[in-house]
């Protein structure tokens, strides 16, 4: 468990995949983790982080900023549209573009801006009704439509059902990014990377994997 054992994992995978290392980001998920455990990352040298949300990457990122030099960090969770300026301003991704309405947001305020964070579109891979995303049979059409509002669409991510097979949502959403020609596959995460990576994988979201366990609920990253 760690950074070097995670980024060992991420280079056997890569070998195995027949990719190169350089093919594949490791976004490590910093949500909710101690200070403490963030900063130690950092002085390893890691520098592309990801939070799940607006408020409590604007409460930590700004210090680590100012005291490390080229750090990049992801939204990877939901984004209320009352909170898209504030997240365009924080983040160099976004990867939970997910509905019309928060699609328009962004274009709206890139226009008035005069710049736009990378963006990624959510495909709810296993249809879940609790989950956010796209529906697959949705997907193309949306993201035409995002692409038609000049949003820097830079790929798209899903995160699969617990109790599914990752590698068969992994495939999806391959195919999805391949047939409108997208390049970036946002999937995998600390307990099947390895998988993600086989199926094409360029961003890798894990957090235990390299910080240890939350202590509180069950969520994965």
């Amino acid at each position: 468990m760690g950074l070097i054992d995670t980024e060992e994992r991420i280079a056997k995978a890569c070998k195995d995949a027949g990719r190169p290392r350089s093919d594949v980001q490791l976004i490590a998920v910093s949500k909710v983790q101690p200070l403490d455990r963030v900063e130690a990352v950092l002085e390893q040298g890691h520098r592309l982080f990801g939070e799940n949300k607006v408020q409590e990457a604007a409460g930590k990122w700004p210090d680590f900023r100012s005291r490390f030099d080229d750090v990049t960090v992801h939204l990877i969770g939901p984004l209320q549209s009352n909170k898209t300026r504030q997240a365009m301003e924080l983040f160099e991704a976004i990867h939970s573009v997910d509905r019309p309405k928060l699609a328009n947001s962004l274009a709206r305020l890139a226009q008035e801006m005069g710049q736009c964070p990378d963006l990624f579109i959510q495909v709810n891979t296993g249809e879940e009704p609790q989950k956010a995303g796209v529906m697959p049979k949705d997907a193309d059409q949306f993201i035409k439509d995002c692409i038609a509002m000049d949003l820097p669409i830079k790929g798209v991510m899903c995160i699969p059902p617990a109790d599914e097979t990752p590698s068969l949502h992994f495939a999806l959403l391959a195919k999805i990014a391949g047939r409108n020609g997208l390049s970036g596959l946002s999937m995998g995460m600390s307990g099947d990377f390895d998988q993600a990576i086989a199926f094409g994988a360029t961003h890798v979201r894990v957090g235990s994997a390299v910080f240890g366990e939350r202590t509180y609920g069950t969520e994965q990253s």
